[in-house]
C-alpha cells in the first residue's frame, strides 16, 4: 500500500500504557529478528528500549508524542522533541507494529510529521547498527544522512546527544545518527 493515509493522533493517558508496550514490542521485534533472544542486545529487563526511556521521551517538556492511526486502528506511535528557538527538532522514536511493515505507514507517518512542523530547519534521529530496515527508511525513503556512527572508536571526548539519561545497560551502543536539513 503505498500513500497510505495516515493519522498523528495525539497520545492520551488512556493510551499510555498500550503504547509504551507496542513500542517496546516493535523495537524488541526487530532486534529478535536480526539476534533471537541473546542477552548482549536485549536490555537487563528483556527489552531493547526501557520503559523509562520511553515515559522520559514522552514526559520532557518539549516532546509531542502522536498515535500513528490508519482507518481507526493505532497501528504505531511517534514521539518528537520539539525545539522552537533554534527549530533544530529530533524525532525521539518512530514505530510501526510488526504486522503493519511494509505498508507505507512509516513514511506516511513522517509525511505527516514534516508537515505537522515546516518550520523546522534540520531533524535529527538515530537507530541502531543493526537495524538495515530502519537505516533504509531514513536515507533512502526519508531522505536523511547519515551524519555519525557511534561506537568504540567515537572520540571520548565527544558526548552522545542525551548521554546524561543514557542507560548503559539499554540495547547496542553502536548507533547511527542521522540529519535531515530541511529547504
Amino acid at each position: 500500500m503505498k500513500n497510505t493515509q495516515v493519522i498523528l493522533v495525539p497520545l492520551t493517558p488512556d493510551d499510555r500504557e498500550q503504547f509504551i508496550l507496542d513500542n517496546q514490542w516493535a523495537f524488541k521485534h526487530g532486534a529478535m529478528i536480526e539476534f533471537g533472544e541473546r542477552d548482549d542486545h536485549l536490555g537487563l529487563d528483556g527489552e531493547i528500549i526501557s520503559r523509562e526511556t520511553i515515559e522520559r521521551c514522552i514526559d520532557d517538556s518539549k516532546s509531542e508524542t502522536y498515535r500513528i492511526v490508519v482507518d481507526g486502528k493505532n497501528v504505531g506511535g511517534v514521539i518528537l522533541k520539539i525545539d522552537k528557538e533554534t527549530r533544530h527538532n529530533e524525532l525521539e522514536i518512530l514505530f510501526t507494529l510488526p504486522d503493519e511493515h511494509s505498508k507505507g505507514i512509516g513514511y506516511g507517518a513522517w509525511q505527516a510529521v514534516e508537515a505537522l512542523h515546516p518550520e523546522t530547519v534540520a531533524w535529527e534521529t538515530c537507530t541502531p547498527y543493526f537495524e538495515k530496515r530502519n537505516i533504509h527508511f531514513y536515507v533512502n525513503k526519508c531522505g536523511f544522512q547519515i551524519d555519525q556512527f557511534w561506537c568504540e572508536y567515537f572520540d571520548p571526548g565527544y558526548e552522545m546527544p542525551g548521554e546524561d539519561n543514557h542507560d548503559p545497560d539499554e540495547g547496542p551502543d553502536e548507533m547511527f545518527r542521522f540529519v535531515k536539513v530541511m529547504k
